[in-house]
């Protein structure tokens, strides 16, 4: 019988611990201006943002810009390395790299390398790679941009992609069929897990993420297999971007920062 008492009482702790580790949202602040696309922001709280096809970093009312209108419209910014800021112009297969005064330093034209490369979305990697995903022949690739060569390390993939996103030593993409992937270095392919569907979507790390969904955000822990629904004031919005905790919406009005606190 106490063996049974003790049982239901830590069942009882468990559940109740687990009932209370629920997601904590605190508004941070706002943060007025007018853009047409908001990138994020970086480890130094600088924010970036697009306007009139201009790269803009921001901070405190002091502003950089920088802009290329010889090579067309601006497809990506990648902000994970401040010290080297990361455009590609998908018009012209070209990728631009910035240093944090957003001075180029580098210009590769992915067209004149000696492998055709069509590539869809870059990202930057460890040991002064960008990441490459290659939508002519579907398969990621490695530029090393200062040896300026250029290596596949995955095979081609049987479904197309609908988002990709990167970190330092990872690829991650969305396939048509919301299975989410991710790829190493090393080029070793794991499927993470099946997606729901999804308006917006974030890829936290290898095992978590943040998507947007009929006017709600939700938290996935995949390896915990954890779900969790948190609501926020505003329902229409153009982005978001999430980093170290701080969930920045994007709307007509400007940026409204939030905390968020998983559990």
């Amino acid at each position: 019988m106490k063996k049974l008492l003790f049982l239901f009482l830590v069942l009882h702790f468990t559940f109740a611990k687990a009932q209370s580790e629920k997601i904590n949202i605190t508004k941070i602040n706002t943060f007025p201006f007018q853009a047409e696309q908001f990138i994020g922001f970086d480890s130094y709280q600088f924010y970036y943002f697009i306007e009139n096809n201009v790269l803009h970093r921001i901070k405190d009312h002091k502003s950089l810009e920088y802009k290329n209108i010889s090579l067309g419209k601006i497809t990506q910014v990648i902000i994970e390395n401040p010290l080297k800021i990361i455009l590609f112009y998908g018009d012209f297969n070209t990728i631009i790299i910035l240093d944090n005064q957003l001075n180029e330093i580098q210009k590769i034209n992915l067209t004149e390398n000696n492998i055709p490369i069509i590539a869809s979305s870059t990202g930057i990697a460890v040991q002064n790679q960008l990441w490459i995903y290659d939508s002519l022949n579907q398969q990621i690739g490695l530029y090393n941009y200062l040896k300026n060569s250029f290596r596949y390390i995955s095979t081609s993939f049987p479904d197309q992609s609908k988002y990709e996103q990167s970190d330092f030593n990872n690829f991650y993409w969305i396939d048509k069929k919301n299975n989410w992937y991710s790829c190493d270095i090393f080029g070793k392919i794991n499927l993470i897990a099946k997606i729901p569907d999804f308006e917006m979507v974030k890829i936290l790390n290898e095992k978590e993420y943040i998507y947007f969904k009929n006017g709600n955000f939700f938290y996935v822990d995949v390896n915990k297999k954890e779900i969790q629904q948190f609501e926020i004031l505003e329902k229409t919005f153009k982005n978001f971007y999430y980093k170290d905790q701080i969930l920045a919406i994007f709307t007509s009005e400007g940026i409204i920062n939030y905390k968020i606190t998983t559990p």
